[in-house]
C-alpha cells in the first residue's frame, strides 16, 4: 500500500517555495541596492552643486 501523507505538510512547503520564487523575481525587478541608491543620490547632488556654481550673478555685475 501507499504511504499515508498529510497534505498540509506537502502543500505548505510547496506554496512557500512558490512565494519565495515570486518574491525573488520582484526584488530583482523592482529593487535597487543600497549602494546604487546612495551613488545615484550623490551624483544628483554633485550635478546640482555644479549647476549652482556656474550660474551668473543677478546683482547687475554682468
Amino acid at each position: 500500500m501507499a504511504e499515508i501523507v498529510n497534505l498540509k505538510r506537502v502543500r505548505k512547503p510547496k506554496a512557500l517555495h512558490e512565494k519565495e520564487v515570486v518574491a525573488e523575481a520582484n526584488r530583482a525587478k523592482h529593487g535597487v541596492s543600497k549602494s546604487a541608491h546612495k551613488r545615484a543620490k550623490a551624483v544628483a547632488e554633485k550635478a546640482k552643486r555644479d549647476v549652482e556654481a556656474h550660474k551668473l550673478g543677478t546683482n547687475g555685475e554682468d
